[in-house]
């Protein structure tokens, strides 16, 4: 009897340590599939492997951003099905189901839910329209900041070179991660000791001020140096804000259904239909201003880093 219990106990350890050593083969797979092969002699505590799978997990993988263009039209093309819908029902609903009372709360109904959509798609313009403008000005302001900087550290002196070549690189990597997103080549951190920013931040503490001019140059380069940081950061958060999904589809589904109710109850003719078409592109084309508008650096309506790039212009060999 106690033969057979220890070669239970046995056969059980050996089963669990083959299901941990076959644990352990399947995460260095994954380790070696997820991590560039650069980076794979770096050591990475388990702890730190785990937090990388479970944010890769929560991301989904690849993201894919669609363009305002197609959701524009899907819109159109849901509130037109609104309205042949309204046609079908038309046709298929008895004569005492489209009386004058039915009338009237359709239409009472239809205009409650066209105030309340005109409503929403002004404010949503008004929002975006100021989302856009202002990320527009801070755009603006850290060009001109940059000058300013640049010019202050081109004051100093000749020593400050290595250090203003460091910003121009500062300066591409800014503009690679607000306008190409997620598509950026440039990847780490976005704050910290190891982001050119903090370099470039760290080298102006690190300028001697023998001088008083020298001094002041300093002061004011930290100065000019705060607002830019600040600004950049607040530009990769707003970069890829984007507007809602419940708010697009409860608005989509307002516009669907007074589409509906316009062809419940009148017949549509050719000139209707063109009209309905015509209306149905109105509101499309106010869901693609909204969406561009509140995605600023990307799309038919981007702001341009044209500024940015002009501020820091390539140093003179």
């Amino acid at each position: 009897m106690d033969r057979k219990l220890s070669s239970g106990n046995a056969s059980e350890t050996r089963r669990r340590v083959e299901q941990l050593n076959l644990a352990e083969t399947m995460r260095k797979r994954e380790y070696a599939r997820l991590i560039p092969s650069k980076l794979r002699a770096v050591p990475v505590s388990q702890e730190c492997y785990n937090s990388f799978v479970r944010h890769r997990s929560a991301l989904g993988g690849k993201v894919d951003f669609v363009q305002p263009i197609w959701i524009s039209l899907a819109a159109c093309g849901v509130m037109l099905l609104g309205a042949v819908i309204g046609v079908l029902l038309r046709r298929r609903l008895p004569g005492h189901h489209l009386d004058d009372h039915a009338r009237d709360i359709v239409r009472l109904g239809a205009g409650l839910v066209g105030t309340i959509a005109a409503l929403v798609l002004g404010l949503l313009i008004n929002s975006a329209s100021n989302i856009y403008e202002t990320q527009r000005a801070e755009v603006r302001q850290i060009a001109a900041n940059l000058i300013l900087l640049d010019a202050v550290l081109d004051q100093y002196g000749p020593e400050t070179k290595p250090l203003r070549g460091l910003l121009r690189e500062a300066v591409d990597q800014m503009i690679e991660r607000i306008w190409h997103g997620p598509d950026a080549k440039v990847r780490g951190a976005l704050y910290g000791s190891g982001t050119l920013a903090s370099q470039v931040y760290a080298g102006l503490h690190a300028l001697p001020g023998d001088t008083t001019v020298k001094s002041a140059l300093v002061a004011q380069a930290l100065q000019l140096a705060v607002p830019i940081s600040q600004a950049r950061l607040a530009l990769y958060e707003q970069s890829r804000s984007g507007l809602p999904t419940p708010i697009l589809v409860v608005l989509i589904f307002w516009l669907t259904a007074l589409f509906a109710s316009y062809c419940l109850f009148s017949p549509v003719n050719p000139t209707a239909a063109v009209a309905l078409g015509l209306v149905a592109l109105s509101a499309g084309a106010a869901l693609f201003l909204i969406l561009e508008m509140v995605e600023p650096f990307s799309g038919l309506m981007q702001i341009s880093s044209a500024p940015i790039r002009a501020a820091v212009p390539p140093l003179a060999p």
